[in-house]
């Protein structure tokens, strides 16, 4: 049937919508799959997600629960919420109970929920993950980006924090506090958790503390900042990073009891959109929080192993030239070419995107532009997610080094191959333009 609308049917979108892209880390999956189908041959190191298998325990209730088929309540199954509450006092020393916890379909869902709930300006230190801001403009909430420098850590400061509130003394805020951070790895020190937890409190900010990546601290000695800041905190997690369970799509937040309102107000709005997540999955996530010998080896093994690696690569990309720091936890890089600035110029890439394009064009290394992070576009900045290899494979091996012996080179040489390979094709591509004196 013709129209004689005269209008694009572009007007219709709502303005908050209208010209956004998918997230970054799904398209660069989605191309590098795309590429692979063509015959191309792809090192994936776009996408965060976790190479390492479910844990068998998990798994196996999973297998166990697969026949529940009920809604359960928004907020989450009980016995799980008394699990992850349990779980949270034990290994992050957060006073809190069942009351204060709600179990939603990803993290990434209940963020956007906090904020959908929340009115008040969204601060956000770059770089940052990709997600932060688009889901803020979404909403219509205002956005403070506050940069921060490799000099620092690529952490937010106390006094930076603290200059921002002072321009709108008492005005509604949320601080996103990444840690670890995806994309850098950088890890929060307890001295400065203390200093920004102390300006957080002054002005009455509010902390969304995202320590999705908590767990994988490559020392497994991360500091959460709820304990020096439990009034003012939400502690957000889930499955995806530690446990390998990205797809399965479960999250937590742990609300404290003063903002109880905002989490009565985020469950108002899950029961009116996703209603509850899935059953079987809840059920199964039990066993992940509970405690086990099972996990703590699982855990155990994983970080050292993404330590061995983050490290190897990080020397990797610094002899070539680089600038980068070495991670404290997760699975990301975030090098700087900064010093190959003038042979790139004269290869015509003078931005974070043009040198991803170009890396995935001439060397099939899929990365992303430190640009979608939240960097200033001109930045030669990429973030690298170094988990192009079989996890579980990875794992059997490591087990049978004694853990008093490091996993050396040759590890990783033969079991973490492609990342391996990945980032030598790297070095070897900006090396071959020379370097800016």
């Amino acid at each position: 049937m013709s129209s004689n609308m005269e209008h694009s049917p572009i007007d219709e979108l709502n303005p908050r919508v209208r010209g956004l892209k998918p997230s970054a880390t799904v398209a660069i999956n989605e191309r590098s799959n795309r590429l692979r189908a063509e015959g191309r041959e792809i090192y994936k190191l776009g996408l965060g997600q976790s190479p390492f298998p479910v844990p068998d325990c998990v798994v196996a209730e999973l297998q166990r629960q697969g026949h529940q088929k009920d809604y359960l309540p928004v907020r989450g199954l009980q016995a799980l919420r008394e699990a992850v509450a349990d779980h949270h006092r034990r290994f992050y020393g957060i006073e809190c109970s069942a009351e204060n916890v709600i179990v939603g379909p990803g993290s990434k869902e209940l963020m956007f929920l906090l904020q959908l709930a929340y009115h008040g300006e969204i601060v956000i230190p770059t770089p940052a993950w990709v997600s932060y801001e688009p889901q803020a403009r979404i909403l219509g909430r205002s956005v403070r980006l506050l940069s921060t420098s490799m000099e620092d850590g690529y952490r937010i400061t106390a006094e930076q924090l603290d200059s921002l509130c002072a321009e709108k003394p008492g005005q509604p805020r949320i601080l996103v506090l990444n840690d670890p951070s995806n994309p850098t790895g950088q890890a929060y020190p307890r001295e400065e958790l203390e200093q920004i937890a102390e300006v957080a409190r002054k002005h009455r900010v509010v902390v969304l503390s995202d320590e999705i990546y908590g767990k994988l601290d490559h020392d497994g000695g991360h500091v959460s900042i709820v304990p020096m800041y439990p009034e003012g905190t939400i502690f957000s997690s889930g499955l995806s990073k530690w446990c390998g369970a990205g797809g399965w799509r479960l999250g937590v937040f742990v609300v404290p009891d003063c903002l109880h309102w905002l989490l009565d107000a985020m469950a108002a709005v899950a029961s009116e959109t996703f209603t509850s997540t899935s059953a079987p999955i809840q059920y199964a996530a039990v066993t992940a929080f509970n405690r086990s010998m099972e996990i703590r080896v699982y855990l155990g093994q994983c970080r050292r192993i993404l330590k061995a690696l983050g490290n190897r690569l990080a020397d990797d990309l610094r002899e070539a030239g680089a600038r980068i720091l070495a991670p404290d936890g997760g699975f990301y890089l975030f090098p700087d070419f900064e010093p190959f600035r003038g042979a790139l110029l004269e290869r015509g890439i003078r931005n974070s995107h043009e040198l991803c394009d170009r890396l995935m064009d001439e060397t099939g290394v899929a990365t992303l532009p430190g640009a979608e992070f939240g960097r200033p576009p001109e930045e030669l900045t990429l973030r690298l997610s170094y988990v192009n290899f079989d996890g579980k494979g990875a794992l059997d091996a490591a087990i049978d080094v004694p853990e008093n012996e490091p996993l050396d080179d040759a590890f990783l040489e033969e079991n973490c191959p492609d990342t391996v390979k990945a980032v030598s094709l790297i070095c070897g591509w900006v090396k071959a333009g020379g370097r800016k004196d």
